[in-house]
């Protein structure tokens, strides 16, 4: 008997989760099947994931709260990501979608013959990168993804006070803790410019909770010299600005 194949649904809602099951059930006769759940949003998914395995994620894109393309992304976090088959009823993410290796896209309403041939080619496909399910997300993601302790832990980028580079990871820091997560400064400062001002070749800072600047002395290779630092607002930590981008302190200063 062939392997059972695992799959979780993923829409928010009822009745397009009950359609998948229903096509499940008649695709099963030809690839064996073990639904392993079903969630109504993209964080429902992932806290499902870090409790059941599954090969095979049926993921609606537009969702509240955690849409499916960030949802997507955060699975790839996971040591055994599942292959992501995209269901929507919206047309204009297929061709993109089909230049993600290991993720395929229906169209809703889905038929059986079309998910089977899907859930055959991600069972012969590896899971899509990160990287280019993030070409699919223009607007960017509103969380970053951190696996702790056997599950994904979701930080809101809004919550973020600065990013800072150390050796091959990112150290994300909150007001209440910090995060390592495994991702480049530049490619998180090219996703979230609009939010982030970087202060030092190694650390980005929200600009959010910028709450001004101070001019100290500092230890330069081993001489005191006058330079800037930034004052944050919920946290007593003052970070040093490259005397290369000083320039931040007059661009806050004109806004």
């Amino acid at each position: 008997m062939p392997e059972a194949l695992r799959v979780l649904i993923v829409d928010d809602e009822a009745p397009a989760r009950s359609r998948l099951k229903e096509l499940l059930q008649d695709c099963a006769a030809s690839q064996p099947l073990e639904l392993v759940g079903q969630a109504a949003n993209g964080r429902e998914a992932l806290e499902l994931l870090a409790q059941n395995l599954a090969d095979v994620v049926l993921l609606d894109i537009r969702m509240p709260g955690m849409d499916g393309i960030e949802a997507a992304q955060h699975m790839q976090r996971l040591p055994q990501p599942p292959a992501v088959i995209f269901v929507t009823a919206y047309d204009h993410y297929a061709v993109q979608a089909f230049e993600v290796n290991a993720i395929d896209y229906l169209l809703k309403p889905v038929r059986a013959e079309r998910l089977l041939a899907a859930l055959l080619k991600a069972k012969a496909l590896a899971a899509g990168s990160v990287e280019a399910l993030r070409g699919l997300a223009p607007q960017g993601r509103v969380h970053l993804s951190v696996y702790e302790r056997g599950r994904v832990v979701l930080v809101p980028v809004e919550k973020i006070v600065y990013l800072r580079a150390e050796l091959k990871y990112v150290t994300v820091r909150t007001a209440e803790r910090e995060y390592l997560v495994e991702e480049s400064l530049s490619s998180l400062e090219q996703e979230f410019d609009q939010r982030f001002v970087r202060i030092h070749r190694n650390c980005l800072v929200a600009r959010a909770y910028v709450e001004g600047f101070e001019r100290q002395a500092q230890d330069d290779s081993g001489e005191v010299q006058s330079g800037w630092v930034v004052l944050l607002n919920g946290i007593a930590e003052r970070l040093p600005i490259s005397r290369r981008l000083q320039h931040v302190v007059k661009e806050f200063g004109r806004s």
